[in-house]
């Protein structure tokens, strides 16, 4: 055999060798017990706060809101999509914590700014550029029902 394939062969064993101890302290111990993933990561998951509280609990407060979204554009969106997570509001025996209230004309082109990798049928997109420059989406429409005009 040449010399230059036993050279080649060692590297390749070596580096075969060095992958093998990288993999054995990158790859967690619980890897691979359930098929391709972590066993693990179900109590880690599980050992975690939650954070968010859930549409129904939105709506035991907030029915009013709930009844004018439902038939709406926005009734498949969780309230906690546009306000963020609401569990420590929920649970709050004060009106010091509140749920984000978004206003900026950024925040509604996050969806509906026109993106050519977006269908057009799923989600109505303007340009945000051309579209009554200088106001916020909520001087003109109710996010909870968009087609409600409020001027």
């Amino acid at each position: 055999m040449p010399p230059q394939i036993k050279r080649l062969a060692l590297l390749f064993a070596l580096f075969i060798g060095l992958f093998l101890v990288v993999r054995h302290f990158l790859v967690p111990k619980s890897f691979g017990e359930f098929g391709h993933y972590r066993g693990l990561s179900l109590v880690e998951n599980q050992a975690k706060t939650p954070k968010y509280a859930g549409e129904k609990a939105c709506a035991d407060c907030h029915q009013d809101i709930s009844d004018l979204k439902s038939p709406n554009e926005h009734k498949s969106l969780s309230c906690e999509t546009c306000h963020g997570p609401g569990l420590e509001h929920i649970n709050s025996t004060d009106s010091i914590i509140t749920v984000r209230v978004p206003k900026g004309r950024e925040f509604c082109g996050m969806c509906h700014a026109k993106n050519a990798a977006r269908k057009a049928d799923n989600v109505v997109q303007i340009n945000v550029a051309d579209h009554n420059v200088g106001q916020n989406c909520t001087e003109c429409h109710n996010p909870h029902s968009p087609w409600l005009t409020i001027k």
